[in-house]
């Protein structure tokens, strides 16, 4: 979830699923009160000056980026393999997921969107799913490749934002929340200093938010190269109307 407006999809965090693509107008109407065409984006801009930066949509957002290095310190006290440290330090990442499900809602029904939280949130996002996974691989409960494949895919989905963010940006659909949720327990679940049926179940949870990961980056990437495709085409139309005229 982000609280970036349309015009600024560069900033949409998250990395999640899409639901369907559209041109730049539709999109940004369909971002609500944080932008828009014409006065509404305006509106978007002074709501952002005037929000200032201490706000409790960005007090959240802050509050999951200094979780980043608590979570790290947590992970590696004793070793990193006490159970006890093992629950704090899952207790910072729950309350940094936590954080994510809010701050982005609170900022858009509140009118507190301000250019810092465009650019903090989906870093904190990152951050926080990154260092989790890092920590796991380097402490041996994860491999490697599951941490190479989710941070390739955010990496990646952000990079194409910037690819097709003058021709419109692509809705959160549910497959991406889905993979967020799924993520979040399989890698809260790693955390916890597991054993038995449960130390089982979290590797399914863990192939359950891969599968996730990887299907909706693909879906992702198809969204991405249509909307393009679109945006190209209507710029063409609109030189041919211009010279033509």
């Amino acid at each position: 979830m982000t609280r970036v407006p349309a015009a600024s999809a560069a900033g949409a965090g998250r990395g999640r699923g899409r639901g369907g693509a559209g041109p730049a107008p539709k999109a940004s109407a369909a971002a609500g009160k944080d932008t828009g065409a014409g006065g509404a984006g305006e509106g978007s801009s002074a709501t952002a000056r005037s929000a200032g930066l201490w706000n409790l949509a960005n007090i959240l957002t802050m509050v999951r980026l200094l979780l980043v290095p608590g979570l790290v310190l947590l992970m590696f006290v004793d070793g990193g393999h006490d159970p006890a440290w093992r629950s704090l330090a899952w207790a910072a990442f729950t309350i940094a997921m936590i954080t994510d499900l809010f701050d982005g809602e609170i900022a858009r029904r509140r009118d507190l969107v301000t250019d810092f939280g465009k650019i903090a949130d989906p870093i904190a996002d990152k951050a926080i799913m990154g260092a989790a996974l890092v920590c796991l691989s380097v402490l041996g409960d994860l491999d490697w490749w599951v941490t190479v494949v989710v941070l390739a895919r955010e990496i990646g989905i952000t990079l194409m934002r910037f690819w097709v963010i003058r021709h419109g940006v692509i809705p959160a659909g549910r497959g991406g929340k889905m993979k967020t949720l799924a993520q979040g327990i399989a890698v809260g679940m790693y955390i916890l200093a597991l054993t038995g049926p449960l130390a089982t179940l979290r590797w399914w949870v863990m192939a359950v938010a891969v599968a996730l990961t990887v299907l909706t980056g693909l879906d992702y990437i198809r969204q991405a190269v249509t909307l393009r495709r679109r945006g190209l085409a209507r710029e063409r139309r609109q030189r041919a109307a211009g010279g033509g005229g």
